[in-house]
């Protein structure tokens, strides 16, 4: 794979505006080897050349900078192409500027070129780095004053009898106090740990920890807990008070603090490990890029260039590589009992592997869906159902096709899937997935063919036992395959075992019911995204109203129903229709209905080339179609947002709230 490509499929897609632009260098440099090649330039130019060429772009360079950001007298050496110096700026940031000395040379305007795009690029790389390096810095000390708060909290909930006025030291410390000989040679103080270049030898933290003076207790008097929402009581309830509450020291709020902040630390994890990974990608990016541009025009330019690179922010700064070590220290012993395996696999779960079982089911599953619509088509025209005079069969089964619009719009789903992926669109991070628990299009795409396969069995098998001589005295049995099928999905969709895609599925449901409450939640993109998804379903839900009534108040063993005569039955019909549009006009957006809607909420669906029911079916997939569209484009309009502002992290709240900035 080219470094191009390679570069593009590593990068963090939020951050891909704040990356070294190697293809716009890399075109430049292909600029510059077709002028090269046009005109037949040699290799270099003769030495008298050069060193008229050196000698006046030296002077010109010291009497425009006056020799700032230069250590020494420049060197003399014909071989020189470049000359690189820091020039300092306001505060301690400074600017990096390339000298091209052979500029007067024939096609030296490319190459100028070239080296202002390249400063340009290093010095935005070096700016966006230094600023996030500032920010994890920021918010590694508002961790270590949560790790103080719950280590503080651990110690009152596990001992409660020991008085405010008691000290104690935090656990870090306290192991530097009691390790004896075996202290390690660097010891975590906290997450934020010691100051920038400091190494702590385990003598000198013996020494440290005896003439520490421990953190007392009472830092949980300036401390309170954050209290999120988890239902609509509690949302309530905060709406009414506060959201922040004095601590009361049990065991549930313990557990629910170290929680929070278990994930705060992943979270933060993930974040050290990508800017780590964007400092590696670019330093290799300009290595790259300058030993291309030396082969292209023969020079040995990438040298000082590269040893620039070397003494600038973004070759000598640490604190990421601390700020890892140090959390990866605090999370092992305090979230994983010193387990350093099991912390780190929390820390960094695996990647998803894609499963050639996968692939085969699939194939299998879609086979065995063509042959069952095969089967069905020629069962339904051997016995004219379409044209059948009482209508019974449409009336009162084809509403199962409410699983047919599921599964187009789980393969309108699987199809986004891919196309995100195809073009880059973080929807994992987008919807808020736990990494490496999405599903990719495959996966989507299994479910869906799996789904089908149930539903066409269920309906070919309610029409093979109407025409089996054999079966057809068990007409109860034959009238309860539909219900049957429902009971199958529904069961399936709420086990609560490790099976088919759990995460994913409680995920689901968890987003249903906070659609349901709402506005009672903190409205969330996935929240509303299913929302959206929900309005496009509407006939979906009619007809599993309808078999409510079938099953509960229907003659189902005549095929008979009186629900089309009920007034109950047809305001309900109407406010099924409006309940999703509801719910999501309940969560901070307006709705523009369109007009397919207005048919479907009023019942207009009269044609005279079509069955009243299978009209009602082309229009909803007709929806289904156009909401799947509209999905792909809403959420990479969402990617595009965090993409302008750098947002390739989400927020985790924080268990506790500190009243007094200045106690720490």
């Amino acid at each position: 794979m080219k470094f191009g490509k390679e570069l593009a499929s590593q990068m963090v897609q939020e951050w891909q505006a704040a990356y070294m632009d190697y293809n716009e260098l890399k075109k430049l440099l292909k600029d510059l080897l077709r002028f090269r090649q046009n005109h037949a330039l040699p290799s270099s130019p003769g030495p008298a050349a050069r060193q008229r060429s050196l000698t006046r772009r030296l002077t010109m360079y010291r009497a425009f900078s006056g020799l700032t950001g230069l250590r020494g007298s420049p060197r003399k050496n014909e071989d020189e192409v470049i000359l690189v110096s820091a020039l300092e700026q306001e505060g301690s940031d400074y600017y990096y500027q390339t000298m091209f000395l052979r500029s007067s040379e024939e096609g030296g305007e490319y190459e100028l070129m070239f080296f202002r795009k390249l400063d340009a690029e290093f010095n935005k790389v070096v700016k966006f780095y230094k600023g996030k390096v500032e920010e994890v810095k920021r918010e590694a000390e508002e961790l270590s004053k949560q790790m103080d708060a719950l280590i503080a909290l651990r110690i009152r909930v596990d001992k409660p009898y020991m008085g405010m006025g008691q000290g104690f030291a935090p656990a870090e410390v306290r192991v530097a106090a009691t390790a004896g000989n075996s202290a390690p040679a660097t010891v975590i103080a906290s997450i934020n740990g010691v100051k920038q270049g400091e190494q702590v030898s385990a003598e000198k933290n013996r020494k440290d920890s005896r003439s520490f003076r421990p953190a007392s207790v009472d830092v949980l008097d300036h401390v309170k807990i954050n209290v999120d929402p988890e239902s609509p009581v509690s949302t309530l309830r905060n709406v009414i008070e506060s959201s922040k509450s004095d601590l009361s020291f049990s065991k549930e709020e313990l557990t629910k603090a170290e929680e929070k902040l278990r994930k705060a630390l992943i979270e933060f994890y993930q974040q050290l490990r990508l800017l780590k990974s964007y400092c590696f990608l670019n330093m290799l990016a300009f290595s790259k890029i300058m030993k291309k541009y030396d082969k292209i025009t023969s020079r040995s330019a990438s040298k000082s260039y590269l040893e620039m690179v070397d003494k600038s922010y973004l070759g000598t700064s640490d604190e990421v590589n601390r700020l890892i070590e140090r959390l990866e220290a605090t999370f092992i012993k305090h979230f994983a009992n010193g387990n350093r395996r099991k912390g780190m696999k929390s820390l960094r779960p695996g990647h998803k592997k894609e499963r050639h079982r996968t692939t085969f089911f699939l194939g299998l599953f879609t086979g065995c869906s063509i042959a069952l619509v095969a089967a069905i088509i020629v069962s339904i025209h051997a016995r004219n159902l379409l044209n059948h005079e009482d209508g019974q069969y449409m009336d009162n089964i084809f509403p199962l096709s409410l699983f047919g619009f599921i599964v187009l719009h789980m393969i309108m789903y699987g199809s986004n899937t891919y196309l995100w992926r195809r073009f880059r669109v973080n929807y994992p991070f987008i919807f808020g997935f736990k990494p490496g628990s999405e599903l990719g299009f495959r996966e989507v795409f299994l479910l869906a063919s799996g789904l089908s396969v149930l539903a066409l069995a269920a309906v070919l098998s309610n029409l093979d036992m109407e025409m089996d001589p054999r079966t057809q005295s068990f007409e109860a049995l034959t009238e309860l395959v539909p219900l049957g099928l429902v009971t199958v999905v529904l069961l399936i969709t709420f086990c609560p075992f490790n099976i088919i895609y759990r995460s994913s599925r409680f995920f689901l449901l968890r987003c249903a019911w906070h659609c349901i409450c709402a506005p009672l939640y903190k409205v969330t993109l996935s929240d509303f995204f299913l929302a959206d998804q929900l309005t496009s379903q509407v006939q979906a839900f009619r007809s599993l109203q309808f078999y409510i009534c079938y099953y509960g108040w229907g003659d189902f063993k005549k095929r008979s129903n009186k629900c089309l005569e009920s007034d109950v039955y047809e305001i309900l019909y109407i406010v099924v229709a409006i309940i999703p549009f509801w719910s999501r006009a309940l969560q901070v957006v307006n709705i523009l209905l369109r007009l397919v809607w207005m048919q479907l909420v009023l019942d207009f669906h009269e044609a005279p080339f079509l069955h009243r029911r299978a009209m009602v079916a082309v229009v909803a997939c007709l929806e289904i179609l156009r909401r799947g569209i509209w999905n792909f484009f809403r959420l990479e309009n969402e990617h595009f947002n965090n993409v302008g502002k750098y947002r390739a992290f989400k927020s985790v709240p924080l268990p506790f709230h500190y009243e007094d900035e200045k106690i720490m």
